[in-house]
Parts: structure tokens; sequence; C-alpha cells
């Protein structure tokens, strides 16, 4: 079975700009949380749709998260996971996403009204 190995940046940007579905991790007043969405990339932010009263809307905003992607391979025992971090923030000004968003417009699977 052949070592982990560390992917470079550009490869781990690669994966992201490649894949629609991660996990975004956020911590809530009442402990750690996990949360799958289908996003998109815009430039180095990685961006998906919510409402401002969801969970991760009333407690993942200007606050640290983490988003992670991954692919396994079960037959090979292979895979790969990219772990990004940063501070998450709302999007104010839609069309900063209107040129991305015509390429993948990541809408929710989950029922309920966005404000984008």
């Amino acid at each position: 079975m052949p070592e982990p190995e560390s992917l470079s940046e550009e490869k781990c940007l690669e994966l992201l700009r490649g894949a629609i579905i991660g996990r975004i991790a956020f911590n809530a007043p009442d402990g750690p949380r996990i949360m799958p969405v289908n996003y998109t990339t815009v430039g180095d932010a990685i961006v998906f749709r919510t409402t401002p009263y969801s969970e991760f809307g009333s407690h993942g905003k200007d606050r640290p998260v983490a988003f992670e992607i991954d692919h396994i391979d079960y037959a090979d025992h292979k895979g790969w996971s990219v772990v990004a971090t940063g501070t998450a923030r709302f999007v104010k000004d839609v069309s900063e996403l209107a040129e991305e968003s015509a390429l993948w417009d990541p809408k929710p699977w989950a029922g309920g009204n966005r404000l984008l």
C-alpha cells in the first residue's frame, strides 16, 4: 500500500474546481456541524447557497470554517481528500458570481427558499 502524500495547492484547486458536492464544517452553539452542499468556485472562493436563517446562516457567517471534498476508490484502496479552511462570508453583490454561475449554478437540493 502506498504511503499518503500531500497534494500541491494547484492540484487541490483543480480538484475543487472539478467537483460539485462537498461538506462544510462549522461550529454551532452546541457543537460542531458538518453539512453537505453542492457548490461552485469563484476565483479561490468556494460558493454555495443557504438561507440566513439556516443553522449555517445563523452560526457560520464571519466564522472559521472547513470545507472538504474527496474521492474513494474502494476496489483499489485509493483516494484523495481536499480540505480548505477560511472564514465564511455572505455574498452581498450577486454580480460577483455572474460569470461562474453561468457555468454551474449551485441550486440547493434541500427544500426551502434561498435569497440568491
